[in-house]
């Protein structure tokens, strides 16, 4: 019912009071979320009268009482009560009477929003996206993109505030975490909180070091496994001494998945890649924000496993051929999961419109992702020409469909108004 009020999808006979005044709705007001009558500073002409005040919705009218807003100061200002069923008068706490009315929607709404609700279909209104008008896709489109891209700059800002403005720090678990490519991500940034960039710093004259740091506090190294693999056991013994040394503490090494992960994404080439770029000290976030163009910011990633892990997945397990410890299609990952919300958060930190630019036009230039959401996507009609869209995509899926919040999806939105005016 706030949501057929905020938006003025009553039937198209209008309003009137229960005792037959006509009402015209001026500004429905603005919807609280907070504690109070359900919508502020209304403006509604009852007969002729202008009111201007808030406005209150029950199902009936009884709930005016159960609710004890009778007895309740702060619901005094309320001009209008607007109801499904009358079955009671309701007044202020001074016995004044409140106008009331009855609001009927389209019996079509209903059934359309029930049918969104409680459908099994992996995307409700599936069959109708690609009859949705133009201009609304294309708006809903871009406003997503920028509302998942915010929340991505609004987590790094947190981040910021808790290491005390190092954009070092930030990157580094930004960058962490995106390493697990969804499935390990959790996993990822509990490791970078683990062996944070000070401890690092202490030793990135040395890439074993880094390494049994990595692997030591990952819960991944254990003396007694892979006896015959040397290397293995100098990461064991340097871990047992740098434990000791600072009072580290391992992860469960339980916490890495992979189930139907392919080798080359397997957590043990991920976090040798990571201690590669921490040896020699860890600067990405000033290169990336130095980097001119799409070509320099994928060099930063552009990076080739040296040593023991050119040859293995995982411990005790060499392959045949050293690969790239990222395909170009992980990079584009990481440019639109870290580097793309780095530059806004960082933009929006220095109120500087030109760098927070450049995430937008990094996403524009990138190709979309390919996953399950986007293809659902694909299949109804919306296609994905960018990393920008597929982004938008997702965050319409994971936001909105999944959470059943159609009635706040400008596409759903969309079809229950048709459905709320059919008569």
């Amino acid at each position: 019912m706030q949501y057929v009020w905020q938006h003025r999808l009553w039937e198209s006979q209008g309003l009137t009071t229960v005792d037959g005044k006509r009402i015209r709705v001026i500004d429905p007001g603005v919807l609280n979320t907070d504690a109070g009558p359900d919508f502020f500073n209304a403006k509604i002409e009852i007969d002729r009268e202008m009111w201007v005040g808030n406005v209150e919705i029950h199902v009936r009218a009884s709930d005016w009482f159960r609710h004890h807003h009778d007895s309740d100061p702060a619901y005094d200002s309320v001009i209008l009560h607007v109801v499904d069923k009358d079955d009671a008068p309701v007044m202020r706490s001074n016995g004044e009477v409140i106008p009331q009315c009855e609001m009927h929607c389209s019996v079509h709404f209903n059934e359309r929003y029930r049918q969104f609700i409680e459908s099994s279909s992996q995307l409700m209104c599936g069959t109708e996206i690609a009859s949705t008008p133009h201009i609304t896709i294309t708006e809903w489109v871009e406003a997503l993109a920028f509302e998942r891209l915010q929340g991505k700059a609004d987590k790094a800002k947190e981040l910021l505030k808790a290491f005390s403005g190092s954009w070092e720090d930030v990157c580094y678990v930004t960058l962490a975490r995106n390493l697990g490519f969804g499935i390990n991500n959790d996993a990822f940034e509990r490791l970078a909180r683990r062996t944070p960039l000070r401890l690092v710093a202490k030793h990135s004259d040395s890439l074993t070091q880094i390494e049994a740091l990595l692997f030591g506090n990952a819960g991944l190294l254990d003396p007694n496994l892979h006896r015959g693999d040397s290397y293995y056991q100098s990461l064991c013994r340097e871990y047992a001494f740098l434990a000791n040394k600072f009072d580290l503490r391992p992860l469960e090494g339980t916490i890495w998945k992979m189930f139907r992960v392919r080798p080359q994404g397997f957590p043990h080439r991920r976090i040798a890649m990571l201690a590669q770029m921490l040896h020699g000290g860890f600067g990405l976030f000033t290169n990336i924000i130095e980097a001119n163009g799409e070509p320099a910011l994928r060099s930063l990633f552009d990076i080739n496993l040296t040593g023991y892990w050119a040859t293995h997945y995982s411990f005790d397990s060499p392959t045949a051929t050293a690969q790239k410890a990222l395909s170009r299609s992980s990079v584009d990952i990481i440019l639109i999961n870290t580097v793309a919300p780095l530059f806004y958060a960082y933009g929006e930190s220095i109120d500087n419109y030109d760098t927070t630019l450049r995430a937008i036009q990094l996403l524009e230039s990138l190709k979309p992702e390919r996953n399950n959401i986007v293809q659902l996507f694909e299949k109804c009609g919306l296609k994905a020409d960018s990393a920008l869209v597929s982004q938008a995509l997702i965050q319409l899926r994971r936001n909105y469909c999944e959470a059943r919040k159609c009635i706040y999806c400008r596409i759903g939105h969309k079809l229950l108004s048709i459905a709320a005016m059919t008569k």
